[in-house]
């Protein structure tokens, strides 16, 4: 049988928030939201299985998370972090490679 939706992101949803942060930092909703528009809505990324990467992601060094202010309120950021990089984000595939690759 071949792969779900789910088990296809919950393998691959490391590398999409990297390409995600490649273009500079976000927050978490932020995240979610862009992965769904660059995917044209074949990925969505729910909170339960956003936040438990992100927190995995910034214990492993491959992202930061850092307090924003804005005129409104304060607001958790996130950016590529230090830490190990067995690949550049130019190698990264694109996030439009796994939504044509996602089963129905």
């Amino acid at each position: 049988m071949g792969e779900t939706r789910g088990e296809l992101l919950q393998g691959t949803l490391p590398l999409l928030i990297r390409r995600t942060l490649s273009t500079g930092p976000n927050h978490g909703f932020g995240i979610a939201k862009r992965i769904g528009q660059i995917s044209k809505a074949v990925l969505k990324v729910e909170q339960g299985s956003l936040y438990p990467a992100l927190h995995r992601m910034e214990l492993d060094g491959l992202i930061e998370a850092y307090w924003d202010t804005t005129e409104n309120n304060r607001r958790a950021r996130i950016r590529s972090g230090p830490g190990p990089r067995p690949q550049s984000n130019r190698n990264l595939p694109s996030l439009s490679y796994f939504a044509t690759r996602t089963p129905a």
